[in-house]
């Protein structure tokens, strides 16, 4: 779990566009992502840092993962002597207790928590000496770029926990120019506060909130990568 970060919009930031949420309904296709944000044993009840509700996400993202064919899951992946780990954390100067270490029960997914066989795993946060707020924000991977390459335009975010991970997710994705939805009813927030706070944020910048009963699948999907025997297969607007 990472806390928020004001430097999150590299090379000058967005100019704020009106709060908006989405009205009538939402047909994905091929241009759209889904990013499933650190549905982990942690962060949900249990957990070292558990969000409250935590659990209750898990039905309504699994509803809606066959309406997307493009699927980012990020987790924090921190090494035992991650920088933001304090004996006594302090919570609100962004120390926390252990959680989500490499190998350990609390980095697994959380029970329940479907995940399509060809979607992009996204660790964060294993640089000990590095904290990550959202997956846009791991050095050695290029999200924003990885997603225009693939003519992705629209991003839906949800997962653990609002006022955290998917608050910096959301405005990192906003940050590189792409249209995001936060699925309000498929993510959870740590306090009642830190939710308003977040969602008069996001909206701020222009992320648009919907609610998972919204989304229609319109059954169009990206082209696929590969053939029948594993070989790339090259489309013409490649």
């Amino acid at each position: 779990m990472s806390g928020p970060d004001d430097s999150r919009v590299p090379g000058g930031g967005l100019t704020p566009a009106p709060a908006t949420s989405a009205a009538g309904t939402i047909c994905t296709g091929a241009r759209d992502a889904i990013i499933v944000v650190d549905v982990q044993r942690d962060f949900c009840p249990g957990g070292s840092m558990p969000v409250p509700g935590g659990r209750e996400v898990i039905p309504v993202i699994n509803h809606i993962l066959p309406y997307f064919g493009r699927w980012i899951y990020t987790r924090d992946w921190h090494p035992v002597t991650h920088v933001s780990f304090a004996t006594q954390p302090e919570f609100d100067d962004f120390s926390w207790p252990p959680h989500a270490v490499q190998g350990t029960p609390g980095a697994e997914w959380c029970e329940g928590l479907e995940m399509p066989m060809n979607a992009i795993l996204v660790s964060k946060g294993d640089d000990p000496q590095c904290e990550a707020y959202s997956g846009f924000q791991v050095q050695r991977l290029d999200l924003a770029e990885f997603l225009r390459l693939r003519k992705v335009e629209r991003i839906f975010v949800c997962g653990l926990a609002l006022d955290y991970c998917v608050r910096q997710t959301a405005l990192d994705a906003r940050a590189a120019g792409f249209t995001v939805y936060l699925l309000e009813d498929a993510v959870r927030a740590i306090t009642p506060e830190g939710a308003a706070r977040t969602l008069a944020e996001l909206e701020a910048v222009g992320v648009i909130r919907l609610r998972s009963d919204q989304v229609a699948d319109s059954g169009e999907r990206p082209p696929a990568a590969y053939d029948q025997d594993g070989n790339p297969i090259h489309h013409h607007d490649d």
